[in-house]
């Protein structure tokens, strides 16, 4: 393979020639992306291998000029970069590179990174699928030579979990202390889709998948008048249409375990001061009841609305909310952390294709870019729902964009499209003089035709609880 090497670091450059050269390539080099432009319209090229940071002009700058001359429109380019430039290593593959290093480089990752170049160049000199080194969240691995294989481990009852960054590790070991701790309240914070549950169970089994109840309840599906039984149980007759003999609650079936609290956003205000009465006291009193129950129960709540901004509107007490934080836990959304996007994408397309008796193996470039962009909101979930459909529907080794339709006709698509914008542009369609209220009602009727009448994410869209647009709903319905 012709390889053009490009480097302002003479030593480095040199170094990295000489061992390429010994790996049978031959390599043409260059002290600058200048000179590399000049080589690369004076000579032929396989592939460019350029460092990011160099005088003048940068590495990605000359892959993108290297995209744009005649000769060279799939020409395959991988680009080393430092750890803290992970920015710059996105931006690379939006321009089109096939695979970007981390330096100092692995020469192992290296080795197989031409491999996968040359095994991927075509008899047309076409690139096909996209793989991408994980690195973390930072821009760090914890040492040269690990690998994206080390992210990935098996925690608890959970399985194998794709740990592909420094941070979600971070989180991992808290949640393992948090394990240890059972007298420490959780709130873990984050987007749908993000993982809470699967961080809760893991904070409940921890790694020897603990013999006790783990009870999961979700707050937004229970209505206000019901949530009380629900959570604390009741006595016989307490209430019209009561079983005789009472029931027990969610509190009763997690006694000596863990009750998960899934969107305690929900919670109407007065069974939340009860609920700290359960975590503080450890005790609480069926709906009905005289007699004080004493409980064994760890809470942990999860919510994926802001319950600090919460508590500044006055929806969720303040005293239940630092309670809870005493063990505090944020999940980040995918759009966040583009960089394990593509690794983890790859790690869902391996997973299902080898489910399904399929042969898939990697991402084009452009599909790679489209996965990169896309705002996911629903994270990691929809990610994987959407490999998972892919790998069911189509017949195929690599995925490209025509089969990415379903999210670039989705109203998240690109990253830099600015919402505020779009409803400033549509807010001369309300007619002058319209009551407040009206014009309300005529937002969330188009947000509900936006969502195609899932409620659910309609409350996410406007950034308001369920049970508030439940309310909104009942009100002019």
């Amino acid at each position: 393979m012709k390889i053009l090497l490009v480097d302002d670091e003479e030593r480095s450059r040199l170094n990295l020639a000489d061992f390429l050269g010994k790996l049978g390539h031959q390599v043409l080099q260059s002290g600058s992306a200048v000179d590399a432009l000049q080589i690369l319209e004076n000579s032929s090229a396989d592939l460019l291998l350029t460092d990011n940071r160099m005088p003048g002009m940068s590495g990605l700058d000359l892959m993108r000029k290297a995209a744009d001359l005649p000769n060279y429109q799939d020409l395959a380019m991988v680009m080393f970069t430092a750890y803290g430039d992970m920015d710059s290593s996105i931006l690379a593959l939006r321009a089109g590179a096939f695979d970007y290093l981390l330096k100092p480089l692995n020469i192992e990752e290296l080795v197989k990174t031409l491999q996968r170049v040359e095994h991927r160049i075509g008899t047309n000199g076409t690139i096909s699928p996209v793989t991408l080194i994980a690195s973390s969240e930072e821009g760090e691995l914890d040492t040269a030579t690990e690998s994206p294989q080390d992210y990935s481990q098996q925690y608890g009852c959970c399985g194998e979990m794709m740990v592909y960054s420094r941070a979600l590790r971070k989180v991992m070991a808290l949640a393992r202390k948090l394990h240890l701790s059972r007298n420490i309240p959780v709130l873990i914070e984050g987007e749908t889709g993000t993982g809470k549950e699967l961080v809760a169970r893991y904070i409940h089994y921890g790694d020897e998948n603990l013999d006790a109840p783990f009870v999961a309840l979700n707050c937004a599906a229970i209505p206000d008048t019901l949530f009380e039984s629900e959570l604390m149980g009741y006595e016989g007759g307490s209430f019209s249409g009561s079983h005789i003999r009472g029931s027990k609650g969610k509190v009763d079936l997690a006694q000596g375990g863990t009750l998960f609290l899934d969107e305690i956003s929900e919670i109407p205000l007065n069974i939340q001061a009860k609920l700290l009465r359960l975590i503080q006291e450890k005790e609480f009193y069926r709906v009905g009841g005289l007699n004080l129950i004493k409980s064994d129960v760890r809470i942990i709540g999860a919510s994926n609305q802001n319950l600090k901004t919460a508590v500044e509107r006055g929806s969720f007490r303040q005293d239940l909310y630092y309670r809870l934080k005493v063990g505090s836990i944020y999940l980040p959304p995918l759009r966040e952390r583009q960089e394990i996007i593509l690794p983890v994408a790859n790690k869902f397309l391996q997973k299902f294709s080898g489910q399904n008796n399929k042969s898939f193996q990697g991402f084009t470039p452009e599909a790679a870019r489209i996965l990169i962009n896309y705002r996911w909101p629903g994270n990691i979930r929809e990610l994987r729902n959407l490999i998972e459909w892919i790998v069911v529907s189509e017949d195929v080794q690599v995925v490209d964009s025509q089969h990415l339709t379903i999210i670039t006709n989705n109203d998240y698509w690109w990253q830099d499209k600015n919402p505020i914008q779009e409803q400033e542009a549509s807010f001369d369609s309300i007619p002058e003089g319209m009551p407040l209220n009206e014009i309300s009602n005529v937002i969330i009727q188009k947000a509900l035709a936006k969502n195609g009448g899932n409620k659910a994410a309609t409350a996410r869209y406007l950034g308001i609880s369920r049970s508030a647009l439940y309310k909104r709903l009942a009100h002019f319905e």
